[in-house]
């Protein structure tokens, strides 16, 4: 847990785990917090992270905190940003990405999500962070707008897949990633500020995990 006070939980989710029951998965995060706190009737997922994301993940413990999030995030209140690993070397120019997305369903019941102009706008912010060379960028992304598999998509649509993505990535890139120890999705919501209720922000962070960790040791020690 990164955060908690009587209206609200933060915490550092880890990659592979769902947010919630349902698509086959029958338990997933707030479930979870449910049976450990059966006390608790007002535990709701403020927002959702993909299953295959880690990073911080925000439960309201009441209505009320859910509401004000609620609002917030429909706003331009809420700043959450996101580190992720991507092929090649991300051009500096590269800023903004601007594409309308929209959700598709494969025959095989996946749901893919592609740029289109009859989809919903669609807008996510870039920074780079840290470059390995041509092979790869540490980059930030800050989503504007919320929508599903947004900055998986965005930096498909830049050229640049994220390690490690079965739907949207580059097999040969992720499995050069895997062969350093990298088996995830590397994409981490490492950055959250948000407007408290009663007047404030709080600005928390969660570090990566090991195994991310490990692999950009690996990256920066690789000839």
């Amino acid at each position: 847990l990164v955060f908690v006070d009587k209206a609200l939980i933060v915490l550092n989710k880890p990659a592979g785990i769902a947010v919630h029951g349902g698509s086959g998965l029958t338990f997933g995060v707030i479930e979870a917090f449910r049976q450990m706190r059966p006390d608790a009737k007002e535990l709701e997922l403020v927002h959702r992270l993909d299953r295959d994301t880690s990073g911080l993940l925000m439960i309201a413990k009441k209505r009320s905190m859910l509401r004000h999030l609620h609002a917030a995030l429909r706003g331009d209140g809420v700043d959450k940003r996101y580190m992720a690993l991507v092929r090649g070397n991300w051009a500096a120019s590269i800023k903004q990405v601007r594409a309308p997305l929209m959700k598709s369903n494969l025959r095989s019941g996946e749901r893919m999500v592609e740029v289109n102009e009859e989809g919903k706008e669609s807008v996510t912010v870039f920074k780079v962070l840290r470059r390995f060379g041509d092979f790869a960028t540490m980059i930030e992304a800050k989503p504007i707008t919320g929508r599903t598999h947004q900055i998986r998509v965005h930096t498909l649509h830049a050229g640049h897949c994220i390690a490690g993505d079965t739907k949207y990535g580059d097999e040969g890139f992720s499995k050069e990633i895997r062969d350093l120890g990298g088996k995830r999705l590397f994409l981490h919501a490492y950055m959250l500020t948000v407007p408290l209720p009663e007047g404030g922000e709080l600005k928390l962070q969660a570090p990566v995990d090991e195994m991310w960790a490990k692999t950009v040791e690996r990256l920066l020690s690789a000839p």
